[in-house]
């Protein structure tokens, strides 16, 4: 049986199928570091601009601990075609109250879940990206994609 091989790709085409595969994906995975041990868990972003990914989190979230402890974190995207990304950055607290409330206008579940976008339990993560890869299905590795 013959190895499937995968399309071509154009450098000058990484950024926009990464960005498409993160549509496609939608709900990414979250790595983040507990002790010496990866912790993965599905999120919803509130918010993706680019590569920079904005993630609500509540406060009693083990992962809360986690990122406090350690803000270094990965992000990866995979689409029902197999396609990935990978996101690699430093999880960083949103202390700006105009771009909080903006977020919250824009996602009903908080809204349903915490009732005030001042609610001392919300935290919303910006996830600063440092280094993106995007790797197309049955392919054995990574291109990197140009972060700005």
């Amino acid at each position: 049986m013959a190895k499937p091989s995968p399309k071509p790709i154009d450098p000058k085409q990484l950024v926009e199928l990464a960005e498409a595969t993160m549509r496609e994906a939608k709900f990414p995975m979250l790595a983040s570091v507990d002790g010496d041990r990866p912790r993965v868990r599905p999120i919803s972003p509130v918010r993706t601009d680019g590569f920079i990914v904005y993630i609500a989190n509540m406060r009693a979230y083990k992962k809360t601990k986690q990122i406090a402890l350690n803000p270094n974190v990965e992000l990866c995207y995979f689409a029902p075609s197999h396609d990935q990304v990978r996101i690699s950055g430093t999880a960083e607290i949103v202390t700006d109250p105009g771009l909080v409330a903006e977020l919250w206008q824009s996602t009903p579940l908080l809204q349903q879940y915490l009732g005030a976008s001042d609610n001392p339990e919300l935290i919303i993560y910006k996830v600063v990206p440092e280094h993106v890869q995007f790797m197309r299905e049955w392919a054995t590795e990574y291109h990197e994609v140009p972060v700005a």
